[in-house]
């Protein structure tokens, strides 16, 4: 079976098309309608060599081939005025015109298949990057945060089937493809063998299940983070491959109970997990200055848990009391 050939991701466009071509169209009608009625209005300086009588069908004839530098001869400028306005006026207009046609011409063919070719070039080298399968209310959400934290666009993927989640997805600055997330082509396509991680969002819990099902076995060590809404789903998204998995019920419950012990509580949890909070909630692994020391001797922030051998031990477990190489600490730290 021969091969299917990989889809071209897209970027968003400066312009429309239809504003982009509108404006030409517009400048173009606009410069002959100038030229026709400077030329009615100065039509007693042209002079036709069939009868003699210059109308305004012939006004409009001989600006067309004025214009288009085409010139038979049979109506010319007689008067200085005419003569002046030619070449003073309907040149530039004539060189404009031109201009404005190469212009279209490299927009629509020129531009677009250089345009084709690079994003075929950023495909081919893309590393390290984020992609985003789903781009609905969370997905957008997740993006943007992603953006605020300091990540560029252009190195954030987005996968949706819907055209209006991908033109905002375009918006923002990201790479879009607009396809189904659960195909290993297009996994492939978006390079997922050396993408940095990826988000799943699909909108329904069997389908983000099904994507990370397909993830995982194209990249068995990508980092992948699903959402999923219903708490019987957490276990197979976890068997499906899934590094993280989110449930905003169980997260909402939880700022919901912790209001009820106090009004602050639940706003600072939203400053730990937003990047608009006073405080941040971070991971990073053990340095080597700090390893034999406890947890609560590191500088940077204020340890809170750490994970050895894929295990979480609290600040006031044994563990913590003596940092090792290769321990992951969380830590929350002033922005």
């Amino acid at each position: 079976m021969a091969l299917k050939a990989p889809a071209t991701l897209k970027r968003k466009s400066s312009m429309p098309v239809w504003a982009s071509i509108g404006w030409r169209v517009l400048a173009v009608v606009g410069l002959l309608a100038l030229a026709v009625g400077v030329h009615w209005i100065e039509r007693d300086g042209l002079k036709d060599t069939a009868d003699g009588d210059v109308s305004f069908l012939d006004i409009l004839y001989f600006t067309s081939i004025s214009v288009t530098t085409t010139g038979y001869g049979d109506i010319v400028p007689v008067s200085n005025s005419a003569r002046m306005f030619d070449a003073f006026v309907v040149t530039p207009i004539r060189v404009f015109v031109v201009l404005l046609f190469l212009g279209t011409a490299y927009n629509f063919v020129l531009k677009r298949t250089w345009d084709k070719w690079h994003m075929a070039v950023i495909q081919r080298n893309l590393a390290r990057h984020i992609i985003v399968a789903g781009y609905g209310t969370t997905g957008s959400e997740t993006v943007d945060e992603l953006i605020a934290r300091g990540r560029d666009p252009g190195s954030i993927v987005v996968i949706d089937q819907n055209e209006g989640n991908i033109a905002r997805a375009k918006e923002c600055g990201c790479i879009v493809l607009q396809a189904d997330a659960t195909r290993d082509q297009v996994l492939n396509d978006v390079r997922i063998a050396t993408a940095e991680s990826m988000i799943v969002c699909a909108g329904r819990d069997d389908t983000s299940i099904l994507i990370t099902l397909t993830a995982r076995h194209l990249a068995p060590a990508l980092p992948i983070s699903v959402i999923v809404r219903n708490e019987d789903n957490e276990l197979p998204a976890r068997a499906a491959g899934a590094t993280t998995v989110v449930n905003p019920v169980s997260f909402a419950g939880l700022l919901l109970a912790s209001s009820c012990q106090g009004p602050h509580l639940s706003d600072y949890l939203m400053d730990l997990a937003s990047i608009h909070g006073q405080v941040e909630l971070s991971e990073r692994k053990v340095r080597p200055e700090e390893i034999g020391q406890p947890l609560s001797a590191i500088a940077t922030g204020l340890g809170v848990q750490i994970y050895r051998d894929g295990l979480p031990h609290s600040h006031k477990a044994a563990e913590a009391q003596a940092l090792l190489a290769g321990d992951t600490i969380l830590e929350i730290v002033t922005r």
